[in-house]
């Protein structure tokens, strides 16, 4: 996920600011505001959360995107990372979305022409796009300056150091023998960072040493349990088990990262468009999203929480071995872990050999 830059406010305990940042996240979600601290105070709204009654009340309300959303639309782009439109009064809230969801763009294709504002935009409004994608809402959202009413208030760098600071309290919390099919050694690990998001799991297979051999398998409630025929998630996640259990040991690490970082309604809305003829990059940049937004410091936290510093990773990414390096963990060798396409997703393989970099 891009980072905007930090606030020079003074910083309370990473506790107190993962809370206040969960807190932010259910008021985002139920259309609630809020507020951001810089030098001055900005409110905060999701735009695809924001409400008929609360919109008629906001003055010189703007709507705040990304690039990729940007040029999908044909906006110029004269500022950086972000852009901001400013809602006239004749706007309702359906048009706000139908702006911030390309998922409409065939219902709804006579939009603009956009004039995005040209002056220096608060660092604010660039957080609280990150907040809408940590919200697992489109990465859009409606400001307006000054704060309002009594719902959470963050600064920037509790925003951007979100991440980061909830790997960095991730703790075990269960663990159990759950034996599996051609690996009946394995044992299931739980673990749970202090922000009360979505746990992640560690399926830790017969006896696994340093330097251990690893997957990092981002969940995908389509392929891995539904059987999905558009991706390769399931044939990964079963060949990881059984190339393990086959190699003596190791660990599968089963992260909360649905649609590499988007969430699973963020993945509906871009197998619609997938749909509509773009690829899966085409499809995650229209929404308004980088083509990958997953972040691994929590993959590492978890391998540091089972005991081990060095992996041998099961991979076709080589973003995946750069991040594991950057979070101190050593990847001494990549091992490959391809699987045949069939007619559902050989498109979408050639993408993420061309596009992204894959070493299918």
């Amino acid at each position: 996920m891009p980072t905007f830059s930090k606030s020079k406010a003074p910083r309370q305990t990473p506790q107190a600011a993962i809370d206040r940042l969960a807190a932010a996240i259910d008021a985002l979600r139920a259309g609630r505001g809020v507020t951001i601290a810089e030098r001055a105070e900005v409110t905060v709204y999701a735009a695809e959360a924001l409400r008929p009654n609360t919109l008629k009340k906001l003055e010189k309300p703007a709507l705040i995107l990304s690039h990729a959303r940007a040029r999908t639309l044909k906006i110029r782009l004269y500022t950086p990372e972000i852009i901001a439109l400013p809602i006239k009064k004749d706007m309702g809230v359906e048009d706000i979305r139908a702006i911030a969801d390309p998922t409409t763009d065939l219902d709804r294709p006579m939009k603009g022409p956009f004039q995005a504002l040209r002056t220096k935009l608060p660092k604010a409004y660039g957080a609280a796009v990150t907040l809408t994608k940590l919200a697992g809402l489109l990465p859009a959202a409606v400001v307006v300056k000054g704060g309002f009413g009594k719902g959470p208030k963050l600064s920037i760098g509790e925003i951007t150091d979100y991440e980061l600071e909830a790997a960095a309290g991730l703790s075990i919390v269960a663990r159990a023998r759950v034996p599996l099919e051609g690996a009946e050694k394995t044992e299931l690990v739980a673990f749970r960072a202090a922000d009360g998001a979505p746990e992640n799991y560690a399926i830790v297979i017969g006896d696994p040493r340093d330097p251990v051999l690893t997957r990092m398998h981002s969940e995908c409630f389509t392929g891995d349990l539904l059987g999905s025929l558009k991706c390769d998630c399931g044939p990964q996640l079963r060949g990881a088990i059984t190339t393990i259990a086959k190699a003596g040991g190791g660990v599968v690490l089963y992260l909360a990262q649905e649609g590499r970082g988007i969430g699973l309604i963020n993945k509906l809305r871009a197998y619609r468009l997938q749909d509509q003829g773009f690829d899966t990059i085409e499809a995650n940049e229209r929404l308004g999203f980088e083509a990958d937004e997953r972040v691994y410091a929590v993959a590492a936290r978890m391998l540091s929480l089972l005991g081990f510093k060095k992996v041998r990773l099961l991979t076709n990414n080589p973003d995946k071995i750069a991040a594991l390096d950057h979070a101190g963990i050593e990847v001494v060798e990549r091992v490959p872990h391809a699987f045949p396409s069939n007619s559902h997703n050989a498109a979408y393989l050639r993408t993420k050999a061309l596009k992204a970099g894959h070493l299918l």
